[in-house]
């Protein structure tokens, strides 16, 4: 959608989010059956705080988590190496990467992604209790609690409504992973990480999750 030449450039913001919402709906597929498919170090760290993951397992599944997605953003950067030479805007480049804000206002932008995290969290967690919030009999479930499906429809309709302003990482690895291969690969024509808004997308969804 940012990169030149794609067929999809400058297909909008609901491309963005279907296609988001259906790519955590083919990772809920694959790994739900193994680990629960968590896929989101937030979600693992909600997960350990309401009890349904023992804090021995969190490490193992960060690891995948962060690792996963760094190769995910290795396999982009390979597949769209043609896009992204001929993109001259070095902010769109990095937009592929990681989310930024519209407007930087770092405790807002901060709030936000607590917000929509802890909506994705809650969310997931009365998937697990048919619905049922009153923090008694919440099963010991991972995300995977009713299906892809319901999760998909789920990230979905965070991006269109709360994703706005952040560009809603609501995901620690699916930020800060990305951004390290932006920093460390050899994108071309790239400008730099933006570091100083990084803590923002691994933070606020950690904090979010938690609650």
């Amino acid at each position: 959608v940012l990169l030149a030449k794609s067929k999809s450039n400058n297909a909008g913001w609901i491309v963005i989010t279907a296609a988001w919402a259906f790519a955590v709906f083919v990772g809920v597929v694959v790994a739900g059956p193994i680990s629960g498919a968590h896929l989101n170090p937030a979600v693992t760290v909600g997960l350990a705080v309401n009890g349904s993951t023992p804090w021995d397992q969190v490490v193992v599944y960060l690891a995948g988590e962060f690792v996963g997605a760094m190769i995910g953003a290795t396999l982009v950067l390979i597949h769209y190496w043609d896009h992204f030479k001929v993109t001259e805007d070095q902010g769109l480049k990095l937009a592929v990467f990681s989310t930024g804000p519209n407007i930087r206002n770092y405790a807002l932008n901060f709030v936000s992604e607590v917000i929509g995290t802890f909506v994705l969290v809650f969310v997931v967690l009365c998937f697990g209790t048919n619905g049922s919030a009153d923090g008694v009999n919440i099963a010991k479930s991972g995300m995977a609690a009713l299906g892809a499906l319901p999760v998909a429809l789920l990230v979905f309709s965070i991006g269109m409504s709360l994703g706005g302003t952040t560009g809603y990482a609501i995901n620690p690895a699916r930020d800060l992973s990305p951004r390290v291969i932006h920093a460390i690969l050899p994108v071309p024509g790239k400008g730099g990480s933006d570091w100083g808004y990084s803590w923002i997308p691994v933070v606020g969804p950690m904090v979010g999750a938690a609650i």
